[in-house]
């Protein structure tokens, strides 16, 4: 098994894992992150040797961590995203590496969307949601990078969604598709 497949398998089953515990617990522990990120950083140091000290497949991590993480973080900001779902990405970031954190990061969100909307109709608030949606595009339109005074993860009454799901799908595609290919 190639490497960097072997390193994605590795984010894949973090992944899944934070994703049933954040539907069981509705958050994803700092023991499953920070080791997560940590892991990511030796192995791809440790085997993916390029450059003096294997330092090719260390910067590799740390950039899919920052680049991964940094994205999400922009999320969490504004409050529409837990530091749970932060650190499990940036995890996966350095487990997966720069070129592939980007293809995680696009199918998470592409996921999260597909989620979202299901989500959305089985709680029965689909119309609510559009809405809201419209809401938090208009005051982000003209107010920038803060939260949103209602629609925010400080307000109990809005609809929460596990997004450890997202990340385990987008990143069960980045797999399937590096091993299909």
């Amino acid at each position: 098994m190639d490497r960097n497949l072997s390193l994605l398998f590795i984010a894949l089953a973090l992944a899944i894992t934070a994703a049933v515990v954040d539907v069981q617990q509705h958050r994803i522990p700092n023991w499953l992150t920070y080791p997560g990120i940590g892991l990511g950083v030796v192995l791809r140091g440790v085997l993916l040797r390029g450059g003096l000290f294997g330092l090719k497949g260390l910067g590799s991590a740390v950039a899919g961590c920052l680049l991964a993480g940094g994205i999400m973080f922009l999320f969490y900001a504004v409050r529409a995203m837990g530091a749970g779902d932060v650190k499990l990405m940036a995890a996966v970031g350095s487990l997966v590496g720069l070129r592939q954190a980007g293809v995680v990061l696009l199918a998470t969100a592409i996921c999260g969307g597909v989620l979202a909307i299901v989500y959305a109709v089985y709680r029965r608030r689909m119309g609510a949601t559009l809405r809201n949606l419209g809401s938090v595009v208009r005051f982000h339109a003209s107010a920038g990078l803060q939260a949103h005074p209602e629609l925010n993860l400080d307000n109990p009454a809005t609809l929460r969604m596990p997004y450890g799901l997202a990340i385990a799908a987008g990143t069960l595609y980045a797999f399937l598709a590096m091993w299909w290919s």
